[in-house]
């Protein structure tokens, strides 16, 4: 069963704390966005209001989000984030690529950046950008839908003491 996107969906109190649970399930199942587990929703809530407060009317930033039609929950997520800088304002930064861990394994990841892809070539964005913590085997994930890596910086992600990442950027050229 596929998943139903809505782009830009109304941000009510329900779907906000809908999205910090997801958020909080991802990351305390070892995904990597932005936590390392245990975290705790209240934890959580503090960077969501920060990348909840680009998106809306007259805001540069987006939120791409994929129902699961049986349960009717938000499965998959999303954001996209503007730069903030008119030189670069032909692209965007995928943020907070999550799929819930009940739902992982049935291609909704791939789902989830192939409709990521489809806005953004509506857009006539030259590409998509993302960053990834190293150690996940996250490359070839996003290698399979198209995104290749185009830097590297060794260690740059503390997670706990003694054990560092590397932070992977990975490119999806949009211009063909």
């Amino acid at each position: 069963m596929t998943l139903r996107f809505t782009l830009d969906p109304e941000l009510t109190p329900e779907l906000r704390a809908e999205i910090v649970t997801l958020w909080a399930d991802v990351s305390n199942a070892g995904g990597a966005v932005g936590f390392v587990p245990p975290v705790t929703e209240d934890e959580v809530w503090v960077t969501a209001e920060k990348q909840f407060a680009g998106l809306g009317p007259g805001q540069p930033d987006r939120l791409l989000i994929g129902v699961e039609p049986e349960s009717g929950r938000v499965a998959a997520l999303v954001f996209f984030e503007s730069m903030r800088f008119n030189l670069m304002d032909h692209w965007r930064m995928l943020k907070r690529v999550m799929v819930h861990p009940g739902f992982q394994g049935r291609g909704y990841g791939a789902e989830l950046l192939a409709e990521a892809e489809r806005v953004a070539r509506g857009w006539g964005l030259a590409g998509l950008r993302l960053t990834l913590r190293g150690g996940h085997g996250l490359e070839k994930f996003y290698g399979r839908s198209g995104y290749t890596e185009v830097g590297r910086v060794p260690g740059a992600i503390r997670v706990a003491p003694g054990d560092e990442r590397d932070d992977v950027t990975m490119w999806l050229d949009l211009r063909d």
